[in-house]
């Protein structure tokens, strides 16, 4: 992985990948300079556009303009907005209208919008004629820094999140900063909690940037740039090291096990976004570290210091609505993460920027810590 300064405003990083490695592109503007980037590194191509109905009025003009600039006929493809597009009904209707289309292996989908657009593209990309290839234009600042790198792709059912889906790189990632300016503060902020975890996993330097330099992120100055592409760098770091989640790669999961639980605590809703729930759960995950001896409680209290600073919640009680009990909590925590010989596997810390998978946590211990959480 490396990474350089291909403009005087745009990052070039790289995942290493091989034979199938490919650059994420970090700027403002990009959308507007798709089809020359496409153009250049797939020469030839026609395209599927796909976007929910909110981001097609906001971006799919300016990105449809330059794709017809550079000679590439684009069909747009538009689902409805929300988490319940990553479906099998939807995935459906993705896949014909690109066979409608009649585009060739060759071809390529692209994905206009967020982690639930990228995930149902990137699906349909690898399933559609046995596996085309495929483009990110991420455009919520969580996709950005997560979902649109690393080749995760997938749709939910009944019985969970995700639990359909293929490993898929896409050839190319556009992550235009200025798409960002139309996100709604609380789906910024939501996103901000994975900037904030690339530093919390091993890079207490970027967290104690972050801590400096977060108004200027969220102003759409030159820090968001950098944050960006420094939360891309780790990525695709680990990406390069650990391609389909059997080892390292599970760092990136810090905060994400509390943090899955009580979303589905919260039935999926607004009551908790995801990033909202990563925020708490990344509170959690050094305050039960703390508990077990393994880092200080003074790491806790700086994580939710900084957190509840940028509007975040870190604590159960920011959540609206009842919760379950220890129990509930548990039963829900099991789901995401199984049970093995009784214990359970967690992502810990010795301190900020000290992550390590641990995987013989005492679910005894777990569900203690999570009482006496809930009782305060």
């Amino acid at each position: 992985m490396n990474d350089k300064t291909e403009a005087a405003d745009t990052i070039q990083v790289r995942v290493e990948l091989g034979a199938r490695a490919y650059d994420i592109l970090i700027g403002r503007g990009l959308i507007a300079e798709a089809g020359r980037e496409i153009a250049a590194r797939l020469p030839g191509v026609r395209a599927a556009i796909v976007t929910d109905r909110n981001l097609a009025g906001a971006h799919l003009p300016a990105l449809q303009s330059s794709l017809a600039t550079a000679g590439i006929e684009a069909v747009p493809v538009i689902v409805e907005p929300g988490e319940s597009s990553k479906s099998f009904p939807v995935l459906e209707m993705v896949v014909r209208a690109v066979l409608a289309a009649r585009l060739e292996r060759g071809d390529i989908i692209v994905a206009l919008g967020g982690g639930v657009i990228g995930d149902l593209s990137g699906f349909a990309a690898s399933v559609v004629r046995r596996g085309m290839r495929f483009v990110q234009i991420p455009t919520s600042l969580l996709a950005q820094v997560d979902s649109s790198v690393g080749g995760k792709t997938g749709i939910n059912t009944p019985e969970g999140k995700n639990l359909v889906g293929a490993f898929h790189q896409p050839e190319l990632v556009l992550a235009d900063t200025a798409a960002l300016d139309t996100l709604s503060p609380r789906e910024f902020r939501a996103g901000y909690a994975e900037v904030a975890k690339y530093g919390l996993i091993d890079d207490p330097g970027f967290f104690a940037w972050l801590e400096a330099n977060w108004r200027g992120i969220f102003a759409g100055g030159p820090e968001r740039e950098h944050a960006v592409a420094t939360s891309c760098r780790a990525k695709a770091k680990v990406v390069a090291a650990d391609e389909h989640e059997t080892g390292e790669r599970a760092l990136l999961n810090l905060g994400h096990t509390f943090g899955h639980a009580l979303e589905a605590a919260t039935h999926y809703s607004q009551r908790l976004v995801h990033g909202e729930g990563v925020s708490i759960g990344m509170v959690l995950a050094h305050r039960f570290s703390a508990r077990m001896n393994l880092c200080s409680p003074d790491d806790g209290r700086r994580v939710a210091a900084h957190l509840a600073l940028v509007g975040l919640p870190t604590e159960l009680a920011d959540i609206p609505g009842e919760l379950p009990d220890a129990d509930g909590l548990m039963a829900l925590i099991a789901q995401d993460k199984k049970v093995s010989r009784g214990t359970l596997t967690f992502i810990l810390t010795r301190g900020i920027g000290e992550a390590f998978i641990a995987k013989d946590v005492p679910p005894a211990e777990v569900r203690a810590f999570l009482a006496e959480t809930l009782a305060a």
